[in-house]
């Protein structure tokens, strides 16, 4: 036993340490146990990251504080935790009622507004604002309908909007105008259902720069205005039928929005993996149908949209796609069979894939370096305000199951991967920015100067100014994710050799960018610098 807690030491010390260097990227493990599995995730605005995973998986590995226990009951161990980045540290949080598979918005103010979840938590609201000694509040009832595997979006007044989940085919709004405020079917959701599989579930949700709703289920999408629940246009079916939503998971993306004046001209989703047609019935005979590999691109925008299909070099299922501050998209995670559920997935996908949207078809795709940790069924990423990736979470089990008696254990580690953008052989190129200072308020429309440092050699015509919407992120979606590319000029030199600035101007209202809090970037050929904080307000 000595033996094997020795190699094990040195085995998790060797990740810790352990840096690729080849051209693909590179991973590092930042702490083995958070305690908990990270099955839900979001970045909040003072650079900590709170997660959670469900409170009736067991008796988790971190303990509450001060000898609490939930109430009416034994469970004394936490279900949440913060992690702060800046020290690596992890603080437990007490959820009172059961949050798995639940959905969630960061408002305005940087407040964590988490809806619904699993029986005692089906109509539950909850809200962190996060402080050294700050925990979740709980509101019963704050939901008008039981939301489990909903989709969450923040809107352009300030509210979020929810929909759908499991037997939920409508959607509410929070915060309430009143107590009576109905919700109004969605037969979109019905539509999209299919017997004895759903494949409906978290539908991938986007904010249209008109202020409506692109809403995709199953593998079909509409353009939806959600104030008059009024369907304006449906788009053609992904070319094959097959299904892209839990539990034949894929994942998808808003592709940045260059903004030109007061408008966005071109709209894009990409919708990429998934599991095909039978996929979950066979999967739960012990059949498990190999992933899809392909993904749908499609411009919303256009009078007449049809999908291009494009072929990634990996097939996955149970995939997440991430948008990074350079515009290109991360796919991570997941597994190459099967589909999301209870030991239902197989064969983990372990390298990541960059999709660059701005290249041919054909040149869009690169395999990057592979992590050693599998990260399936109830895994989770975001991106950090360094431009690195954490990735967190798996459990494909209905319980905590932390021996290597089963197949893929319950993960508690978290870690990181730092895209080819932060290989050290691209330092004399990343930019710094000095001003404006990190958490500066930004209005509409109004004109920004951004002042940077690079220490080499600047190809003005190469520099733009990108905002990232952090993003609630569980079961393979994004939630409010969005990447602005704001509109400006060139760079100019100010002052000695190393010193330049921009000018741009903020995004024009707040359907292009819902007021709250983003990450600014600028990009210097394609090098994110770190990003500051920013708040768009009116």
């Amino acid at each position: 036993m000595a033996l094997y807690t020795c190699l094990l030491f040195f085995f998790l010390l060797f990740l810790h340490v352990h840096q690729s260097t080849a051209s693909g990227g590179s991973w590092s493990v930042l702490v083995p146990s958070i305690g908990i599995s990270a099955m839900h995730m979001q970045l909040l605005p003072n650079d900590r990251v709170v997660m959670y995973d469900r409170t009736d998986f067991g008796i988790s590995n971190i303990s509450l504080p001060e000898g609490k226990c939930r109430p009416n009951s034994t469970d004394c161990s936490a279900h949440s935790v913060e992690y702060d980045i800046a020290t690596n540290s992890i603080r437990p949080l007490m959820v009172l009622t059961n949050v798995w598979c639940s959905s969630g918005t960061l408002m305005p103010d940087g407040t964590l507004v988490q809806t619904g979840g699993f029986d005692d938590g089906y109509r539950v609201v909850r809200t962190y604002k996060s402080c050294d000694t700050c925990d979740w509040q709980e509101t019963p009832n704050g939901l008008s309908k039981s939301r489990w595997y909903a989709t969450n979006h923040i809107l352009p007044d300030g509210k979020q909007i929810i929909i759908g989940g499991r037997k939920a085919f409508s959607y509410e709004f929070y915060p309430k105008i009143s107590a009576t405020e109905n919700t109004p079917s969605l037969p979109f959701l019905v539509q999209t259902n299919d017997p004895q599989a759903e494949n409906n579930l978290y539908p991938f949700v986007f904010l249209y720069p008109d202020g409506n709703l692109f809403i995709f289920a199953n593998n079909r999408a509409i353009l939806f205005d959600y104030s008059n629940n009024l369907v304006l246009k449906t788009y053609p079916t992904m070319p094959g039928g097959q299904p892209r939503n839990y539990p034949s998971t894929g994942s998808a993306v808003l592709l940045p929005l260059k903004i030109k004046g007061e408008t966005v001209n071109e709209i894009e989703v990409l919708v990429c993996g998934g599991a095909p047609k039978g996929a979950f019935v066979n999967a739960n005979k012990g059949i498990f149908n190999g992933a899809l590999d392909t993904c749908g691109r499609i411009k919303i925008s256009e009078s007449n949209p049809q999908w291009l299909m494009e072929t990634m070099p990996l097939a996955r299922v149970m995939g997440d796609m991430l948008l990074l501050p350079n515009g290109h998209v991360l796919i991570i995670n997941g597994a190459s069979a099967g589909v999301a559920g209870w030991e239902l997935g197989r064969n983990p996908v372990l390298s990541p894939v960059a999709y660059r949207p701005d290249n041919e078809v054909g040149s869009r795709f690169e395999v990057q370096n592979p992590s050693t940790i599998p990260r399936v069924y109830h895994s989770t990423t975001v991106l950090l305000r360094d431009g690195r990736v954490l990735v967190g979470g798996s459990n494909p089990h209905d319980k905590y199951q932390f021996t290597n008696d089963v197949l893929y254990p319950t993960e508690l580690s978290l870690e990181t991967f730092s895209p080819t953008y932060l290989d050290s052989n691209s330092s004399d190129l990343r930019p710094k920015i000095i001003l404006p200072v990190t958490s500066s308020k930004v209005r509409y429309r109004k004109q920004l100067v951004i002042v940077f440092t690079v220490s080499g050699v600047v190809d003005p015509s190469s520099v733009s100014v990108t905002m990232v919407a952090p993003s609630f992120n569980t079961h393979s979606f994004s939630m409010n994710q969005r990447l602005l590319v704001l509109d400006g000029g060139k760079a100019s030199k100010i002052i000695g050799r190393s010193r330049y600035q921009i000018i741009v101007r903020a995004p024009p209202s707040g359907n292009i960018a819902p007021a709250g809090n983003y990450l600014l970037f600028v990009v210097h050929k394609e090098i994110p610098s770190p990003g500051i904080w920013v708040q768009m307000q009116q």
